[in-house]
């Protein structure tokens, strides 16, 4: 099975290690995974502030990356929910039916398409709560909301069931929205953040020791609110824990493949070996500038050393 790995703007320069870990679970479930180096934003952040038309380009340019792919599978339910629901500033040809319509978030695709039973590698000895995205919860349905009747089900907790250690803390409100919302944190700041603030208390009472999400977005914004708080909470990404919570780097052989395979595909690398970007570590500081101002594409398979020999990060 071939696959389109879609990976959101803000994952790339904030959380790459999610972006790894899905890359490396999809690889272990024996699907073959690609990154196309073309690509950019899915045109969300405009369609959201009304600038629709205005997406059309970015929106030809992600159909042109992903329509020749059996599946395109993305690590945010709402930037997978932006394809399929809103992706509509670009002529709906058929090559754009296939990419809306093959556009899944993680989770849903691990539970509905591979049907996941075991996760053999995954070990998790905490107590987690887990936050759905709205446009997760709502727009593609990973779980069921409480407003509706109907059998309850999580696709996220049915997967994470499958981690040896892990356990789970219950909220009194779990589908509550923590207020991010996009650029709605942006226009009403106040807003949000007091929205942040109670889902943060909800978490705290819960005794969870990490909140688990499959939205990086929400993370970010929460874990923002309980600095803030002085809350000692962790939050994680559902790809890492799924991964194994660390990335195998430890074993040459992973980091030569991967090398190998990203300096054959990017002209900055022009298939030299030993790739340029390892030949020399990295401080933390150089690091998130290479991230945030270099190669996007380069830097996602082929991490600096200084991300890799490093200590595993648990708070996103």
């Amino acid at each position: 099975m071939r696959i389109g790995l879609f990976i959101p703007c803000y994952m790339d320069a904030f959380e790459t290690e999610v972006g790894v870990a899905t890359l490396e679970l999809l690889e272990r479930l024996g699907c073959e995974v690609d990154y196309p180096f073309d690509q950019t934003c899915c045109g969300q952040p405009m369609v959201n502030t009304g600038c629709h038309h205005e997406a059309a380009a970015c929106e030809a340019l992600f159909v042109r990356n992903f329509a020749p792919y059996e599946y395109i599978v993305c690590p945010s339910g709402s930037c997978a929910h932006q394809v399929r629901a809103h992706l509509t500033a670009v002529e709906q040809t058929p090559e754009v039916a296939h990419v809306r319509e093959r556009t899944l978030e993680l989770t849903e695709f691990l539970h509905d398409v591979l049907k996941i039973d075991a996760l053999p590698w995954a070990k998790f000895p905490h107590k987690v709560a887990i936050h759905y995205n709205c446009n997760s919860l709502r727009g593609i349905n990973i779980a069921s909301p409480t407003e509706i009747r109907q059998p309850p089900f999580s696709k996220p907790k049915a997967l994470l069931s499958l981690v040896e250690g892990i356990a789970f803390a219950d909220l009194a409100r779990p589908d509550e929205c923590c207020g991010f919302g996009g650029t709605f944190s942006v226009f009403e700041p106040t807003v949000s953040a007091k929205m942040g603030y109670d889902k943060v208390t909800d978490q705290k009472r819960s005794g969870a020791d990490y909140v688990v999400s499959a939205d990086s977005s929400c993370l970010l914004h929460q874990k923002g609110c309980a600095d803030r708080m002085g809350v000692d909470l962790k939050y994680i990404h559902i790809a890492r824990i799924l991964n194994g919570a660390a990335r195998p780097h430890d074993d040459p052989q992973v980091i030569t493949r991967r090398s190998r395979r990203c300096c054959a595909a990017n002209p900055q690398c022009r298939g030299t070996a030993p790739c340029p970007w390892r030949s020399s570590p990295r401080s933390a500081a150089q690091s998130h500038s290479a991230r945030v101002l270099g190669s996007r594409f380069h830097l996602f398979l082929c991490p600096p050393l200084a991300l890799l020999d490093g200590p595993t990060q648990e708070t996103s």
